[in-house]
């Protein structure tokens, strides 16, 4: 039988990789590609997400573009957003089953 400090931590790691997901649903670097022309002035950097597209400009100017519409995105990129809300979703129902079967957790008070 596991120990409650393993439980524990085994639940503090479970939020942190919760956290992680949302972090990483969140940026907007999941595609980046460069371009530079002959010009460094025309160097631009394009950040392509699952919820926006930014371009950064040499300069240090970056604008960023919502999608309008879902079926604008491309297949993996449909992809990547359903399999992050899914992931995000079931990690939440993960820890809060965690936390009530845990040893240091008196959700039913069991009488003897």
């Amino acid at each position: 039988m596991p120990s409650v400090g393993l439980e524990i931590l085994g639940v503090i790691l479970a939020v942190l990789g919760w956290l992680s997901a949302i972090v990483s649903c969140a940026l907007p670097m999941w595609r980046v590609s460069a371009f530079i022309g002959v010009n460094i002035v025309t160097a631009q950097i394009t950040w392509e997400g699952i919820w926006m597209n930014c371009v950064v400009q040499s300069t240090g100017q970056m604008q960023c573009k919502i999608h309008d519409s879902m079926l604008a995105l491309s297949a993996d990129l449909q992809a990547a957003r359903a399999l992050s809300i899914i992931s995000i979703v079931l990690g939440v129902m993960g820890v809060l089953v965690a936390i009530m079967g845990a040893k240091c957790t008196n959700c039913v008070c069991v009488t003897a």
